[in-house]
Parts: C-alpha cells; structure tokens; sequence
C-alpha cells in the first residue's frame, strides 16, 4: 500500500479487537508519527490498544510473538530502518520483515506491517503521517492489523 495506489482505509467494525502496537525506539520523530497514526486508527476504527516499546526493528518480531501469545488479537510492528554505510540495513531489514512474516503463519494472527525500510530520513517524514506528509504508515499497518483480525473472527463465525 503506497502512494497512488494505496488501498482505501474503509471503516472497519473493530469492537473487541486488543491491538498490541510494538514500536522501536529508533528515529523518534519518524516512529512517533508512526505511533500517531497507528492509534489514531486503532480508536477510529473501535478497537483497543496497548503501546509497548521496544529497543528496535529487531527485537519486533519476539515481541510480537509474546504479544500475540498473551491474548492480543493483532499486532501493529512499527519501526524505522534507514540505510547506512554498512550491510547492517539490509540484515535488519532481512531479520524484521522475516521474523514478523513468521510470527503471523506461526501464531495464526495478524501482524501490522508498519516498518519503514529507508534511503535518507526524508522518506521517512514523507510517511510518517505527520503534517506535511504524504502518506501514514503507522495507520496503514493498524488498519491491516484490525481488518484482518475481523476477517479472521468471521471466518471462524462461519466454520461453527
């Protein structure tokens, strides 16, 4: 979902959905215009949320886990990872998106995808949802998180 071809955030009934949003720590301005708009959506579209911070992009995918593990219904991984010098992006980036890929096959419930892999930290102000920019990342991956975890309950309403 980005840019012109973004899907639209219709209105979704969250009534009873526990969101865990999961935010690194990391480019504080970037992730708190994450953290916004990841809320913003979660109270718009009526679920609940509870913010658990965690040092960075890496360590998302065990929180999540424990997150999911505990009762949460979804979780919203919110990050930014922005490319240096180095391969460190790259092994980050790697270890973020696959470890929170598996955590929703392994637990079965959906996993947000709010981690912003970047160039320079404009393109990160860009979608940060803050005034100004283009797009909201942090609502994006809430709106995916309890939209899923609806389809999710009414697939299960319709097995018995």
């Amino acid at each position: 979902m980005s840019g012109a071809g973004a899907a639209q955030r219709d209105h979704v009934d969250g009534t009873g959905v526990r969101v865990a949003i999961v935010a690194g720590q990391w480019h504080e301005t970037i992730t708190g215009g994450l953290l916004a708009g990841a809320q913003r959506e979660v109270q718009r579209l009526g679920a609940t949320a509870q913010v658990v911070p965690v040092a960075g992009s890496f360590e998302l995918p065990v929180v999540a886990k424990a997150a999911l593990e505990s009762g949460f219904d979804a979780v919203v991984a919110l990050g930014v990872i922005i490319r240096g010098g180095t391969p460190h992006f790259e092994f980050v980036s790697d270890a973020a998106t696959s470890g929170l890929t598996r955590v929703a096959i392994d637990t079965g419930k959906p996993v947000g995808f709010g981690v912003l892999t970047l160039e320079d930290e404009q393109q990160g102000l860009d979608r940060a949802g803050l005034p100004g920019s283009k797009e909201d990342k942090g609502a994006e991956a809430a709106h995916a998180a309890i939209a899923t975890a609806v389809s999710l309950r009414s697939l299960r309403q319709m097995a018995g």
